[in-house]
């Protein structure tokens, strides 16, 4: 019987060290994302999905290493990354709102020089 949960165990190991394997590859592939990203709302989801790999990341050390408080600071990391991205979502959402009035005062501008031409 002994065996077999000796086994299991070091199968269950094997399977976490595959699954943190694909997760770092994922991870640089979204940290390549977040630096080419052709928007920034690319580079926002990109930035969200690192923080969710490595929260995962955190998740499957604290099993394969059988240590409870890796729980603690995924949680904290995951109310961390949510406020992150919260942020960087209202920085981009100002600096979009500047750019669109800017560009509409521009049109009116222009609109207004027309009519004074004609």
């Amino acid at each position: 019987m002994e065996k077999e949960v000796s086994l299991f165990l070091q199968a269950q190991r094997g399977l976490f060290l595959v699954i943190l394997i694909v997760l770092g590859l994922l991870f640089f592939a979204a940290l390549v994302r977040a630096v080419k990203g052709p928007r920034v709302a690319d580079r926002l989801v990109a930035v969200n999905m690192i923080g969710t790999m490595v929260m995962v990341m955190i998740a499957i050390l604290s099993l394969y290493w059988q240590e409870e408080y890796l729980l603690d600071i995924c949680l904290i990391y995951a109310m961390a990354s949510f406020l992150a991205v919260i942020v960087l979502s209202k920085v981009y959402i100002g600096i979009y709102e500047e750019q669109h009035s800017e560009e509409e005062k521009r049109t009116k501008t222009d609109s207004r020089k027309e009519d004074k031409s004609v």
